[in-house]
């Protein structure tokens, strides 16, 4: 809003001219980083604007000609940093970039236009780590994917689950939680002996609203919606990884490939402004409260403690005092990174488990790295 007299009526006629007197959404987009450039991003910003006059679009980064506001960052790091300062400060409502290491715990849910009958749907999830266990990873993305569908206008989400490792299991602990309260629509595949565990028929049809799978699986499955048109190193279709979401998470940010182009990078602005719009955060934090009065902790902690009888009680280790982790060593396989933490804090080496972009990280402070490695070479996680 302008400052000055004269231009609050600007602002007024503008809004009425638009037909909308809303508050406008204000979303980041870093532009650092993309295989296609920076002016790459830029277009699709610009692409979005003009599709949405009620979003801003502030660029992040440099190296773009364009008409947009921008926040300077000299690379990636800097920009991921002045991002999240905007973010929780409130000068933005949600942000687009890539290669955001999200904390376990948080992933993101995507979208995509199904090719057989052009229906919406939700995968959840399709980058970050919900859980270190596969099964409970899944039940997380299921709220997180049902969050999300709400948060865009889904009043009452239907939810299909992927036939992929853990579907079963998956479906019992579901159906545990409906049973027990726990409001949730089950949908029912288009084959002839439905059920809740969708094939990838169903996948193509659009069948549930929210497509539950693990996260590894939902980014394959992104990857060929955006790019199956394009050969592969132009994603071309779609809106993006989506939102990280997560129980307490205090941001919107929503995911975008370094091979992603301009209309894509349009469709996950528009995105990151419709979870704005809709409150994520606070659906959210409805969810799993609406989840726990199912149950949902003592689910959680049953199907632990049936881990731990298979696998033998993990030692129990105290984190050494806590540090600023900067630094992240990859390469380490998802199902052992909270035991490879603990290996470094039992030679007191303050270190954090969390997801790049490529992957499971362990994060440790620079003075710390050398030694971390060492370490995790030295007990097999490396």
């Amino acid at each position: 809003m302008r400052a000055t007299i004269a231009g609050v009526f600007e602002d007024i006629a503008e809004a009425l001219e638009t037909g909308s007197i809303d508050k406008k959404v204000r979303v980041g987009l870093t532009i650092l980083g993309s295989e296609h450039g920076a002016g790459e991003l830029a277009a699709g910003a610009e692409l979005a604007s003009k599709q949405d006059p009620d979003i801003e679009v502030v660029l992040i980064g440099q190296g773009a000609q364009s008409h947009l506001e921008l926040v300077e960052a000299a690379d990636e790091k800097e920009a991921h940093a002045k991002m999240d300062e905007l973010l929780l400060s409130g000068d933005l409502d949600a942000a687009v970039t890539m290669h955001y290491p999200f904390p376990i715990g948080v992933s993101t849910v995507g979208m995509v236009v199904t090719p057989a009958k052009g229906k919406e749907m939700f995968l959840a999830t399709t980058t970050g780590t919900s859980a270190t266990e596969r099964v409970t990873a899944m039940l997380r993305n299921t709220l997180y994917g049902i969050a999300t569908a709400k948060a865009c206008g889904r009043q009452n989400p239907t939810v299909g689950i992927l036939n992929v490792d853990g579907a079963r299991q998956v479906e019992r602990e579901l159906r545990k939680l409906k049973e027990a309260g726990y409001p949730l629509s089950l949908a029912e595949s288009a084959r002839s002996d439905g059920g809740i565990v969708m094939r990838g028929n169903d996948l193509l049809m659009g069948i549930p609203d929210v497509m539950v799978t693990d996260s590894l699986t939902g980014n394959v499955m992104m990857k060929v919606f955006s790019a199956y048109s394009s050969g592969g190193n132009y994603e071309s279709l779609g809106l993006g990884y989506g939102p990280g979401v997560g129980e307490n998470y205090d941001r919107i940010i929503c995911i975008i490939s370094r091979a992603s182009g301009a209309p894509v990078i349009a469709g996950a602005i528009h995105f990151a402004a419709k979870c704005a719009r809709g409150k994520l955060l606070d659906k959210a934090k409805a969810e799993f409260s609406a989840v726990k009065k199912a149950g949902w902790d003592e689910l959680i902690q049953s199907m632990a403690a049936v881990d731990a009888a298979k696998k033998g009680e993990a030692e129990e280790v105290a984190p050494p005092p806590k540090k600023l982790v900067s630094d992240d060593i990859p390469g380490i396989e998802v199902m052992e990174i909270e035991d490879a933490v603990r290996v470094l804090w039992k030679e007191d080496i303050y270190a954090e488990s969390g997801m790049g972009c490529t992957g499971p990280i362990i994060m440790v402070a620079p003075e710390d790295k050398e030694r971390a490695v060492e370490l995790l070479q030295k007990n097999g996680y490396l």
